[in-house]
């Protein structure tokens, strides 16, 4: 819980616009209400073995989120990966080297 309650300090001093975070089942509760209490938009997707991602932040990068509507993250295409990652705060060269890395991929499965 520590580290949640470090993403909302960043959240709320601006450090981060969005922030991705994986809790069990048992802390969801917890975790909903201390967004709501704050105002923090969100959004939950389950996960496998019961856990779950919670993404929280702006409320327009949440749309962002909402709009991709995908709750594995190994579904995103590598243009929604590079998006996610940005907006996450990841570095951008890593950023764009991965989705090369992505692309290149998909083209040696199509040929």
């Amino acid at each position: 819980m520590q580290v949640f309650i470090h993403h909302i300090y960043e959240y709320e001093k601006g450090i981060r616009n969005l922030i991705l975070h994986t809790i069990s089942e048992d802390l969801l509760d917890f975790v909903e209400k201390r967004l709501q209490l704050k105002k923090i938009d969100y959004k939950i997707y389950k996960i496998k073995n019961g856990r779950y991602n919670i993404f929280f932040g702006d409320s327009s990068c949440i749309d962002v989120i909402k709009k991709i509507n995908k709750s594995n993250l190994s579904d995103y295409t590598p243009e929604e990966d590079f998006i996610l990652g940005i907006m996450l705060g990841y570095d951008r060269k890593k950023q764009c080297e991965r989705y090369i890395n992505f692309k290149n991929k998909e083209n040696i499965k199509v040929s």
